[in-house]
């Protein structure tokens, strides 16, 4: 099989929320293929250093504010990047957050900061991107959700919402612009340690339970995701198009489950 159909050399690539965790693995794994990265956070400054180790791979990258609850700031930070690379050829709608409560503690406010940075957000980027996708007939968007896209957990009420909404965004979003040459696909990663969730893997009986849930006996790395990123950004997908692409270690066959 040709490397070609996995290269990204040429390309640019938008992967939103990466001043850590997930964001900057699918952004580093891009980059060694051969994208170019326009990266961003609610404060630019705090990726200086992870665009100096993007610069490090031999690969360009531009950094902007970017708050994905507010729709003018949307539109300028992919105005911003498109002005600086000319184009965006991939997006990686991965900015998030989460709020784990009991269902009846959920407020009202929480609600709305899930689902407004996790679904609204996720559709008015890629919106804005797809624009610029459309005039030149090509893009490839990967919105990021979870296994909570296909799964439901206790104390992730807002957060379950947002993920299978995604899901079934993603899928809309593929029907409606499939004819301008771009696909969309939805990577859902399974039980992955991140910033979010730190707090639970500091207990080892609780990541003993997990572990012993999940076919493959362990929590995800995060270059578990690499491969996947790089597939669904690349030519080799080209004929793959609203679909969602769990890298969960088996956990969402739904033998069983881990609760929060």
């Amino acid at each position: 099989m040709s490397d070609s159909l996995f290269s990204l050399e040429g390309k640019v690539a938008l992967v939103t929320g990466t001043s850590r965790g997930l964001g900057q693995y699918f952004a580093r794994a891009l980059a060694r293929a051969g994208a170019d990265i326009a990266m961003t956070s609610r404060d630019k400054h705090s990726l200086s250093n992870f665009a100096t180790e993007i610069h490090m791979l031999g690969r360009k990258s531009f950094s902007t504010d970017l708050d994905v609850r507010d729709y003018t700031s949307i539109q300028s930070a992919v105005a911003a990047m498109e002005a600086h690379f000319g184009h965006i050829d991939i997006l990686v709608n991965n900015a998030g957050c989460n709020i784990r409560k009991p269902a009846l503690d959920v407020t009202w406010d929480d609600w709305n900061t899930v689902l407004d940075t996790n679904l609204r957000g996720s559709f008015f980027v890629a919106q804005a991107v797809a624009r610029g996708m459309m005039h030149r007939g090509y893009g490839r968007i990967i919105n990021i959700g979870s296994v909570t896209s296909v799964a439901g957990y206790a104390g992730l009420g807002p957060y379950g919402a947002s993920r299978g909404g995604i899901r079934q965004l993603t899928m809309s979003l593929a029907d409606d612009w499939g004819g301008h040459g771009i696909t969309v696909n939805c990577l859902a990663p399974g039980w992955f340690r991140t910033q979010q969730n730190k707090a639970l893997y500091e207990n080892a009986a609780w990541v003993e339970y997990l572990t012993d849930r999940i076919p493959v006996k362990r929590p995800g790395l995060p270059d578990d995701l690499d491969g996947a990123v790089v597939f669904l950004a690349s030519e080799s997908s080209r004929y793959i198009t609203g679909q969602t692409l769990l890298v969960d270690g088996g956990i969402s066959t739904g033998a069983t489950k881990a609760t929060v």
